[in-house]
């Protein structure tokens, strides 16, 4: 395990897999969410740009942090639906913010952008999540 992977833990969970990415934990509360990464070599497809399965990835979780933002939730969200759509190609530093759009006592319902050094949306994502108890 890298330090990143033993030290980090994302708003009170551990998720080994974001960890191995190098996903940096910003914030999640009042039900808004920032995450961020730097897109290495090996998360690329072969255009050179970030692959869309760690976009959603990461588009995915942002959401499920501002979902569970919004209580105390120790347990995580899991995800219902999510759709997503691929604007432009994500390379470099990206930062990923989630809100929620609206919440209830277990369903929220979430958005969530990437946006790249240049401060321009390279893909956005809508969400359902349950709060998990």
């Amino acid at each position: 395990m890298t330090s990143i992977q033993s030290a980090t833990t994302y708003f009170g969970l551990n998720i080994p897999f974001l960890a191995h990415l190098g996903v940096v934990p910003e914030f999640a509360e009042g039900g808004k969410s920032r995450i961020s990464l730097v897109v290495q070599p090996e998360f690329e497809n072969s255009f050179h740009i970030a692959h869309g399965g760690v976009v959603m990835t990461l588009l995915d979780f942002a959401m499920g942090a501002a979902a569970r933002s919004t209580v105390d939730q120790p347990l995580g969200a899991m995800t219902i639906d999510m759709s997503v759509s691929f604007l432009r190609p994500s390379i470099g530093r990206i930062v990923v913010e989630g809100s929620v759009l609206k919440s209830g006592k277990t369903i929220n319902y979430c958005e969530a952008v990437v946006l790249n050094e240049a401060g321009e949306i390279t893909a956005k994502s809508s969400g359902t999540f349950m709060l998990r108890r």
